[in-house]
């Protein structure tokens, strides 16, 4: 694995994280902004042919 899938890969897992916290907290400013993230880094990774993992953040 290169070091741009694992970095993408790795920033991919901190914000699902990162969004969970937000549904947990209540935050619904924060989780539009960590949605929106995800978004962009998964639109990254597959115009990079990474494939990810669709994870719990997801639902």
């Amino acid at each position: 694995m290169d070091a741009f899938t694992a970095g993408i890969l790795q920033r991919i897992r901190n914000t699902e994280s990162d969004l969970i916290r937000a549904r947990e907290s209540g935050d619904d400013f924060l989780v539009d902004v960590e949605q929106a993230e995800l978004e962009d880094l998964r639109r990254l990774a597959a115009e990079y042919g990474v494939e990810v993992e669709v994870g719990a953040a997801s639902a």
